[in-house]
């Protein structure tokens, strides 16, 4: 059974930003109140600057990166969206560690529980990877075993979202790790898989997936075509969850 939790608005502060790669901002925020918000790995907050009058505005949806036992929350953001929707970024990138937000939430149905399907492959795309490292910091806090094979798709090898944290995943939980970068260039020294994740791709790092529960998240197009490679394998439609962008 879901979590039941109150949707509230309140003010944090911006207590860490840190320039994760080239392209993607992690915010981590602390309540101010001092209170933390319960939530289920794989919800999302709106996020919004606060103006001189001390109102919010420009509300963005982010999934939420951290696991729900720890104080605080954390964001992955893009600097500059490629598609031109520049609303409220701005907030993020002249913010300062100590400036406040307003944080409304915890939103969304793409929710996590382990005890539902212990085989899982989590599939994501750029900064969808944020509700895949809450999930998976959530079953390493808890212990629960599950099997997990993460699929992560990204343009170049800098734009690798926690590099190390993801290779703890594999070197201290198990998990099947398989990064693809789908513009590989002379000379960036990358010497793993390439190209877009596809039925093939699924097949290869997840040969038993006709038993596995699916979760996807990225942008709306790779979301799309990760639904059409599942169906071409023939998943079950409800052993699949999707949710757009991070």
């Amino acid at each position: 059974m879901a979590l039941q939790v109150p949707v509230t608005e309140r003010r944090y502060v911006l207590a860490e930003k840190v320039d994760e790669t080239p392209d993607v901002l992690v915010l981590r925020f602390m309540p101010e109140d001092g209170r933390p918000c319960p939530f289920e790995p794989g919800m999302f907050m709106m996020i919004s600057g606060i103006d001189n009058e001390g109102k919010g505005h420009a509300a963005r949806a982010f999934s939420i990166a951290s696991d729900p036992s720890t104080p605080g929350m954390e964001f992955m953001v893009i600097k500059e969206p490629r598609h031109g929707d520049h609303t409220g970024r701005s907030h993020f990138m002249d913010a300062r560690e100590g400036d406040i937000f307003l944080l409304k939430g915890p939103n969304g149905q793409f929710r996590f529980d382990p005890s539902l399907g212990k085989k899982v492959c989590f599939i994501a795309g750029g900064t969808g990877l944020a509700p895949f490292t809450s999930m998976i910091r959530h079953i390493k806090a808890t212990n629960a075993q599950n099997d997990i094979v993460l699929l992560y798709s990204v343009r170049y090898p800098v734009e690798i979202i926690w590099k190390e944290e993801l290779d703890s995943y594999a070197a201290d939980l198990g998990v099947k790790l398989a990064i693809t970068v789908t513009r590989p260039r002379d000379g960036d020294g990358w010497t793993g898989q390439t190209g877009h994740i596809d039925a093939e791709m699924v097949k290869k790092y997840a040969p038993d997936y006709p038993e596995r529960w699916f979760y996807v998240c990225g942008p709306l197009e790779f979301v799309k075509a990760m639904k059409d490679a599942l169906a071409a394998l023939s998943v079950d439609p409800p052993r699949v969850k999707a949710d757009v962008w991070g």
